[in-house]
């Protein structure tokens, strides 16, 4: 060990006269804790908030969705064979989407109607594991009364369960005799699904995609096309293929451009509150920068010997540098343990609850990202290390002359 390095950490040491620049020190490493601990606990229940949302949204929405210019999509089964030929594609199914009008003997509520293909339709979405009453594939039961399957919360609004009957009604008119009349019919209700995303859950209905197309009038005509793909995270390089091969007329659009504003605003939220709570650590630097003023004032006497056997300005500013920066690192290394700490409770007890309807999510869910923990550390660091050059500067300054003079 240099004698820099051993006289910068003899000087954290206090003697008995020199408790209160000791409790200072302390104070000054609990700050940084506070701070980095913070700043873990934060930014992971921030990433663990985003990836739950993401797995929502996945387990309802594809990768990827297919759609056409000009209208619905005739030559679908055409189309499906094409784009699960593409590389990275592992599912494909077809769609029939719009606006509906649920009654019950209680009730109305507005609701989106998805046409589905249930044997094709579990293999781009995760509705298979979303199910809490009956499956997808009770939907191509034959029956006197179609099937469709509802929301959890949808249902509760409609004061339905599995088996009761509803009816269905489409804005879209047919004409009679009496002029244009809107479409209904009655279904019953032979499944519940929850995603866990409240907007989901109060909005969706789904029907096989054949009384899609009988309800709607459409004949054999879909909206679109749902596409899987093995890494959803690449979802727009894909989707950019499939339009590249299919041409025009068709087009496409990703999950990630459908929930863009979404996962902008947690970004910029993520990062403001990564400057907002840097503050705190900011706050142990000047903690930082007033104890080595005050040690600076107790070891002049030293710095002057220290000068007079040879010591160079550079090596006096180096022994206080150090000082600074281990009450910096130290601070940051209980700041780490205490933030995972912290995050492992969380995340294995779930002891904080959030309200569904207004959260997206029903528990406090915690990701650690071990490029948030590297970033938070080094900033902390370099923030402690800047904190030090003023008094360290300083020290490097002092005449050895003017403070033994009187000695």
């Amino acid at each position: 060990m240099n004698y820099e390095s051993f006289i910068g950490l003899r000087y954290l040491k206090a003697r008995r006269k020199q408790t209160f620049i000791s409790i200072i020190t302390i104070i000054s490493i609990a700050g940084v804790m506070v701070g980095v601990m913070a700043l873990i606990v934060v930014l992971s229940v921030m990433s663990g908030f985003e990836n739950d949302l993401k797995e929502k949204i996945m387990g309802v929405n594809s990768h990827v969705v297919v759609l056409k210019y000009n209208g619905g999509i005739t030559n679908y089964r055409q189309l499906n064979e094409t784009i699960n030929k593409i590389d990275h594609v592992q599912a494909a199914t077809p769609f029939v989407y719009t606006q509906i009008i649920l009654r019950s003997n209680s009730s109305i509520s507005g609701a989106v109607l998805r046409g589905i293909d249930p044997d094709t339709a579990a293999e781009t979405t995760s509705m298979g594991r979303n199910m809490r009453q009956g499956k997808l594939s009770d939907l191509l039961k034959k029956s006197d009364t179609p099937g469709v399957i509802l929301g959890s919360e949808l249902a509760k609004n409609l004061s339905v369960k599995a088996q009761d009957f509803i009816k269905v009604v489409s804005p879209g008119g047919v004409d009679t005799p009496l002029g244009s009349a809107p479409r209904s019919r009655r279904f019953e209700v032979i499944g519940i699904f929850s995603s866990g995303m409240y907007d989901y859950d109060s909005s969706l209905a789904y029907i096989s995609i054949k009384e899609a197309q009988d309800f709607l009038n459409m004949s054999d005509e879909v909206t679109g096309i749902e596409v899987r793909v093995d890494d959803y995270f690449k979802a727009d390089q894909i989707a950019l293929q499939i339009k590249d091969k299919l041409g025009y007329p068709y087009w496409t659009k990703d999950w990630m451009r459908m929930n863009r504003n979404l996962f902008s605003a947690l970004k910029l939220e993520k990062f403001t509150m990564f400057v907002i709570l840097t503050l705190i650590v900011l706050v142990a630097a000047f903690n930082i920068v007033s104890t080595l003023i005050m040690v600076v004032m107790e070891k002049t006497k030293d710095i002057a010997v220290l000068k007079s056997m040879g010591a160079t300005g550079k090596s006096i500013q180096k022994i206080f540098m150090i000082e600074g920066l281990v009450i910096g690192v130290v601070g940051t290394l209980l700041g780490i343990f205490g933030g995972v700490f912290l995050c492992a409770l969380l995340e294995k007890y779930q002891f904080v609850k959030l309200p569904s309807d207004i959260y997206y999510i029903d528990k406090l869910a915690v990701k650690m990202q071990w490029t948030d923990i590297t970033v938070i550390s080094l900033s902390a660091i370099i923030i402690c290390l800047i904190a030090t050059i003023y008094p360290a500067y300083q020290a490097s300054r002092l005449d050895p002359v003017e403070a033994i003079r009187y000695e």
